[in-house]
């Protein structure tokens, strides 16, 4: 049953992953050159510079930093906290504990659809700051963030959920009454 599980959850990312790249081909067919739009410099502070591990923003265990420039001119965005191997293995370590002794495995399953849901609705009132910050960070078109990879990921985050509500319903009792006549 589990293993039925897993194959079909691999059919599934499969089948997203190629909707979402049919989709990306077709969308950036019709996109415009980021040459072509207008530079963009975000109205947003950058904050957060330092790596999250276990719900804390901390500086990498070598206090080492990277540079994030933007592509357009090479002035320097932000000063960004450069994870290592120490850093890996304290992330994975309070990801490990957080899994095994903290609330999210114990809760049912609709629980963490509506975090899922949370997340997506939160994104989704984000999604201009979002956008102009990637186009920022990486000179995309801003209309490409904006209009599809966000969406997507929105999207996506309302899949699993709808996804952890079918792991719930697939533990009830499930009965159909045939009509008579």
């Amino acid at each position: 049953m589990a293993a039925h599980r897993l194959s079909s959850f691999f059919a599934l990312s499969f089948s997203v992953s190629f909707i979402c790249l049919c989709f990306f081909h077709s969308y950036s067919r019709f996109s415009t050159p980021a040459a072509a739009e207008e530079p963009i410099t975000p109205p947003v502070a950058i904050n957060y510079t330092k790596l999250l591990i276990n719900g804390q923003f901390v500086d990498s265990a070598s206090g080492k930093t990277f540079p994030t420039l933007d592509p357009r001119t090479g002035e320097v965005i932000a000063d960004i906290a450069e994870g290592d191997a120490e850093d890996i293995n304290r992330a994975v370590s309070a990801a490990r504990k957080a899994f095994d002794e903290g609330p999210w495995p114990r809760m049912a399953p609709y629980e963490r659809s509506q975090i899922m849901l949370r997340f997506a609705d939160l994104v989704g009132r984000h999604n201009d700051d979002i956008a102009a910050l990637e186009t920022w960070d990486n000179g995309k078109p801003y209309e490409q963030a904006a209009k599809a990879e966000i969406p997507m990921l929105v999207r996506l985050f309302r899949y699993y959920a709808v996804g952890a509500l079918e792991e719930e319903l697939q533990g009830l009792p499930c009965r159909i009454e045939e009509e008579e006549g």
